[in-house]
C-alpha cells in the first residue's frame, strides 16, 4: 500500500499531471474554449431544448352557425399555446395551410355540431394534425381535446369535466420543463466536454511530436493513464459542480436530494467518460480524428441515454447497449437528485455501474496505451 502511495505522489507523476493542466489551461483561449462554451450552451439549451406546444398556429374550418361551435372556436383562439388562429372558408384554404406548414393542425366543425351538444349528443369535430411534426403535433391535440372537452361540460351546466380519473403529476406538480431539462443537461455538457478534453491529449501530443518522449522515458503505462485523467477529472468536476450550482440557483430548480451522495456520483460518471475517452485518443492519429471519434461516440450516446426518449422504449437490444452507456446511469441520478430525494439505495444501484464501466475503460486505455509505447 506504502508502494501504492507513493507511486500516486511521486515527483515525477506529479510534474506530468501539472504539464497536462498547463497545456488545457496555459492560455487565457484555452481556459475560454474549456469553461465559456459549456456554460453559454446551459443558458441557450435550456431555452432551445423544450417538448412543450407554443405559438402554434391553428386553423379552423367552422361549417356550423350555433354557439358552441362559436364557443370551441373562441377557446381555441385564446388558449396560452395559440399565437395565431387562422379562419378560413372552405376546405381547400384548410389543406393548403396544412400543407404549406403554416398552422400545425386545423380543425373542422361540421354543421351538426351546436345541434347534437344542444340535444345532449356527443359533437364530433374532425382535427387534421401534421405529422411531419409528430411529437408537436400529438401535444397540441391533446390541449385540443381538453378544450373540447371543457366545452362540452359547459354545455352540460358541469364545472369540471367528466373524468373517471384525477391525474396527479409527482415530483413536477406543474409539469415546468426546464426542471426536468436543466439537470439533464449539465450531465450531457459534463459528458461532451470530459470525453473531449481525453479525446485530444494523447493525440495532441502524437501530433506534436511529444508523444514519442514517452517512448525512451521511464514513465509506466499507469503514470500516462493517471496524468491524463487527473486533469480531465478536475476540469470536469468543477464544470459539473458550477453547471449543478447554476441549475439551482440561476434557473431555480429545486434540489431535493444529498449533495453529498450526488457529489460521489459525479467523479465516477466523469471517470467512465475519461476512461471512453482516453480509448479515443489511443487509436487517434491527428486530433482531427479524435474530434470525429469522439462526436461519432457522443451523439448515439446521449441519443440512447434516455434524454430525449425513454430507454424502454426501445428495442431489447439497444436497451442493453444503453446500459454500457455511463450518461444513461448519471441521468438518472442527477434527476432523482434535483426532484425526488432519491434514497442512497437507489444512487448505488445506478453508481456501481458507473464503477464497473469506470474500471473497464480505464483499463482496456491501458492496454491500447501500452501497446503504442511498446
Amino acid at each position: 500500500m506504502a508502494g501504492l502511495l507513493d507511486s500516486f505522489i511521486s515527483p515525477r507523476l506529479r510534474a506530468q499531471i501539472v504539464k497536462e493542466l498547463l497545456s488545457i489551461l496555459r492560455d487565457p483561449r484555452s481556459r475560454m474554449i474549456v469553461f465559456a462554451p459549456p456554460l453559454l450552451q446551459l443558458l441557450v439549451f435550456t431555452f432551445a431544448t423544450t417538448l412543450e406546444v407554443r405559438n402554434a398556429n391553428i386553423a379552423v374550418y367552422n361549417h356550423d352557425a350555433g354557439r358552441w361551435s362559436h364557443e370551441l372556436q373562441a377557446r381555441i383562439g385564446a388558449a396560452h399555446f395559440v399565437d395565431r388562429l387562422y379562419t378560413v372558408h372552405n376546405p381547400d384554404e384548410l389543406q393548403e395551410l396544412v400543407d404549406r406548414r403554416k398552422v400545425i393542425a386545423a380543425i373542422h366543425i361540421g354543421p351538426e355540431f351546436s345541434r347534437d351538444i344542444a340535444a345532449g349528443r356527443t359533437g364530433e369535430v374532425q382535427v387534421i394534425v401534421d405529422g411531419r411534426r409528430s411529437n408537436a403535433g400529438q401535444i397540441a391535440l391533446g390541449y385540443l381535446n381538453a378544450i373540447a372537452a371543457d366545452v362540452g361540460s359547459t354545455a352540460r351546466g358541469q364545472s369540471w369535466p367528466a373524468s373517471p380519473a384525477v391525474v396527479r403529476h409527482w415530483f413536477n406538480p406543474n409539469l415546468v420543463y426546464r426542471w426536468f431539462v436543466v439537470p439533464a443537461l449539465s450531465g450531457i455538457l459534463v459528458f461532451f466536454s470530459a470525453l473531449m478534453i481525453t479525446s485530444l491529449s494523447i493525440a495532441r501530443e502524437r501530433e506534436l511530436g511529444t508523444f514519442d518522449q514517452l517512448l525512451v522515458s521511464p514513465t509506466t503505462t499507469a503514470e500516462i493513464i493517471i496524468a491524463k485523467a487527473v486533469p480531465a477529472l478536475a476540469i470536469g468536476t468543477v464544470l459539473g459542480l458550477m453547471m449543478i450550482g447554476a441549475a439551482a440557483f440561476l434557473f431555480r430548480v429545486p434540489f431535493t436530494g444529498s449533495f453529498w451522495l450526488l457529489l460521489p456520483s459525479l467523479l465516477l460518471f466523469i471517470l467512465s467518460v475519461v476512461g471512453i475517452g482516453l480509448m479515443v485518443s489511443s487509436v487517434s492519429a491527428t486530433q482531427q480524428q479524435a474530434i470525429l471519434g469522439a462526436f461519432a461516440i457522443g451523439v448515439p450516446a446521449v441519443l440512447m441515454s434516455g434524454f430525449a426518449t425513454p430507454v424502454e422504449n426501445m428495442p431489447i437490444a439497444l436497451q442493453w447497449m444503453a446500459q454500457a452507456i455511463p450518461l444513461t446511469h448519471f441521468l438518472v441520478i442527477v434527476e432523482g437528485s434535483f426532484l425526488k430525494a432519491m434514497p442512497a439505495s437507489d444512487i448505488l444501484a445506478n453508481t456501481w455501474p458507473l464503477a464497473v464501466i469506470a474500471l473497464v475503460t480505464l483499463t482496456a486505455a491501458a492496454v491500447l496505451v501500452r501497446s503504442r509505447l511498446q
